[in-house]
């Protein structure tokens, strides 16, 4: 299924900044708030249901078993007509 891009930011930024970001978004989530984004010009506002598929992934984008770049991604995902997220595979923990 094609993807369309909604909103896009990408800059270097510090851990403490990082985190500051991830707790608003963490505090409107838990309060069941739309979550605007905006950077710029660029604005757009979502409403995250009760129950999405959190998708958590670790990657190195470069050769296998070489030096490359690392991340670490975090996706809330939901179909648009309101159907419920699936349950996944297991209990996600963060240590």
């Amino acid at each position: 299924m094609p993807e369309e891009v909604l909103f896009k930011s990408e800059r270097d930024q510090s851990r403490k900044e990082i985190a500051a970001y991830l707790r608003r978004v963490a505090e409107k989530l838990e309060r069941g708030d739309p979550i605007t984004l905006t950077s710029g010009a660029e604005s757009v506002t979502m409403e995250p249901p009760a129950r999405t598929t959190f998708e958590v992934k670790a990657e190195r984008e470069g050769p296998t078993g070489g030096s490359g770049a690392l991340s670490i991604e975090f996706e809330l995902e939901w179909d648009e007509n309101g159907s419920e997220g699936d349950s996944g595979s297991g209990q996600l923990e963060i240590e």
